[in-house]
C-alpha cells in the first residue's frame, strides 16, 4: 500500500521508521518531511498546513492511507478535510482534537466527568486573572489555552511570577492568540509520566509508559522546551498506578468524549502527574508525543497498520498491542541558544555511524540538506539519539555512548536524561 506522512519533526520519523517496518507498505511519502526522513521515503514540498495541496497530493498518486500526529493540523481539521473527500486518514477530527486545543475545554471536561485533575480556573481577562492571582496560594501554573508547541506553560513560585506570567501570556502574547485565554491550576508535587494510547472512538490500547524532560539544562533548570529527551518505561508507571489509571481515567476520558457528541479516535496522550493522592491528569495531547514517539515505537512489536487500521474502522478492541519487553532512552541534541534565539545550517557530521547498528536510531528534528547535499541544522531540536537496551540503565549507557558518534558546531544536550532512573533502582 501508499503511504502518506504528513509532518517533518523527529517524531514524524519515528513514525516513519514504524512505517517501513511494516510489510503493508510498499510505498512510502512524506510532506515536507526532513533530511532523516528523506533516506526512507520520499519526500513532497507541501506543507502541513495546505489541506487542499495535501489532498489533491493523495487522490493523485492514489494514497491509500495518510497519517497525521501533528498538533496544528489536527485541531485545524485535516482529517476532515481527507475525508470530505473520501481519503482514509488515521488521526483526529478537529471536533475531538480540542481536547488539546482547548485547555479551557479540557479541563472543564474533566471537571463535569470527574477525571482527577488539579483545581483550577479559567480567564479570558488579564484584570480578573491578575485579581484572582492575589489570593492564590504559591506556587502556581499557568497555562496558555490555545496551541503553544508545548511551551505555553509556566510554573511561577512568586506572586511577582505570576503576575509576569500573565502580562506574558495575555498582553504580550508571546504565544500569540494561544494567551487570549489562560488556565490558572493548583501547583501538583510528584513524578511526571506520559502514556499514550490508541484510539478508536470507544475503545483504547496503552502504549508503552515513558517519561520527558522539559525544561532546557541539566537539573531541570532553564527554560521549558519541546522535549529534551525521554526514557520508557517509566518505573513508577507501576501496576498499581496502572489500575487507577484503567478506572478513574483512561475509559472515563473516551466515554467523556462520545456523550459530548466528539468521539475521540487517533493518539490520545496523557500527560500524568503522580501525586501523594493518586495520579492526576496533567494535560492532554491529541497525537504521539514528541520525543515520547522516539522511545515508544522502537519497542513496539505489533505492525503499527493494523493498529491505525483498526483505530479508523472501530475495531481496536480485536488488536492485540504488544511491546517488546526492553527499554529505550532518547537524548535530544539541540541547537545552541535553544529554546530562545539559536544559529541555522550548522553541517552535521558522523550520521552514517548509525548506519546498521541494530538497536540505535538517530531521529531527525530539525534538518534539511544545503545546495552542497550536506545535511545541515534547520531547527532548535536538531537530533534524537535513541538507544534500546535490556534495562533503562543500559539503554541510558548506550544512547550517550551514541550521542558521541554525531557533532554540529553549537551542539548541547542534557547530561541527566533518565537520571531518575537511578532512583527506582
Amino acid at each position: 500500500m501508499k503511504v502518506l506522512l504528513v509532518g517533518g519533526g523527529g517524531r514524524e520519523h519515528a513514525i516513519a521508521e514504524a512505517l517501513r517496518r511494516s510489510p503493508q507498505v510498499d510505498q512510502l511519502y512524506c510532506a515536507p518531511g526532513n533530511a532523516g526522513i528523506a533516506k526512507i521515503a520520499r519526500c513532497v514540498p507541501i506543507g502541513t498546513m495546505d489541506f487542499d495541496a495535501l489532498t489533491a497530493f493523495a487522490e493523485g498518486e492514489n494514497i491509500d492511507l495518510t497519517v497525521c500526529s501533528m498538533d496544528d493540523p489536527l485541531c485545524a481539521g485535516i482529517v476532515d478535510a481527507f475525508e470530505a473527500k473520501g481519503l482514509r486518514i488515521f488521526g483526529t477530527p478537529a471536533n475531538a482534537a480540542i481536547i488539546e486545543g482547548s485547555k479551557a475545554f479540557s479541563k472543564d471536561l474533566m471537571k463535569k466527568y470527574g477525571i482527577p485533575t488539579a483545581a483550577y480556573e479559567v480567564f479570558d481577562d488579564a484584570d480578573k486573572a491578575l485579581a484572582y492571582l492575589e489570593s492564590a496560594k504559591m506556587p502556581i501554573v499557568l497555562k496558555a489555552s490555545g496551541l503553544a508547541l508545548g511551551k505555553g506553560v509556566l510554573i511561577c513560585q512568586t506572586l511577582e511570577e505570576a503576575k509576569a506570567g500573565v502580562a506574558e501570556l495575555m498582553t504580550d502574547r508571546k504565544f500569540g492568540d494561544a494567551g487570549s485565554k489562560i488556565v490558572i491550576e493548583e501547583f501538583m508535587t510528584g513524578r511526571e509520566v506520559s502514556v499514550l494510547a490508541f484510539a478508536d472512538g470507544s475503545h483504547y490500547k496503552l502504549m508503552s509508559s515513558s517519561q520527558d524532560h522539559k525544561r532546557a539544562g541539566d537539573g531541570d533548570t532553564g527554560l521549558n522546551t519541546g522535549g529534551m529527551g525521554t526514557f520508557s518505561p517509566s518505573p513508577f508507571y507501576t501496576d498499581e498506578v496502572d489500575a487507577y489509571c484503567r478506572e478513574h481515567i483512561y475509559q472515563k476520558t473516551l466515554d467523556a468524549m462520545a456523550a459530548e457528541g466528539r468521539p475521540f479516535r487517533g493518539v490520545l496522550y496523557f500527560g500524568l502527574m503522580l501525586t501523594a493522592d493518586g495520579p492526576r491528569v496533567l494535560e492532554y495531547n491529541t497525537r504521539f508525543g514528541d520525543p515520547e514517539t522516539q522511545v515508544v515505537l522502537p519497542r513496539m512489536k505489533s505492525d503499527i497498520i493494523d493498529v491505525f487500521q483498526a483505530c479508523i474502522d472501530g475495531s481496536l478492541d480485536k488488536i492485540d498491542l504488544q511491546f517488546e519487553d526492553n527499554a529505550a532512552v532518547c537524548v535530544v541534541i539541540a541547537s545552541g541558544g535553544y529554546p530562545g534565539s539559536y544559529e541555522k545550517g550548522k553541517v552535521i557530521t558522523g550520521l552514517d555511524n548509525f548506519d546498521g547498528k541494530e538497536g540505535y536510531y538517530c531521529f531527525h528534528a530539525g534538518t534539511k540538506f544545503n545546495e552542497a547535499g550536506e545535511t545541515v541544522t534547520s531547527g532548535g531540536r536538531v537530533l534524537g539519539v535513541t538507544a534500546l537496551g535490556k534495562t533503562l540503565l543500559e539503554a541510558r549507557a548506550n544512547a550517550y555512548k551514541a550521542v558521541e558518534w554525531v557533532h554540529f558546531d553549537g551542539e548541547y544536550m542534557r547530561h541527566d536524561i533518565g537520571k531518575a532512573i537511578d532512583a527506582a533502582q
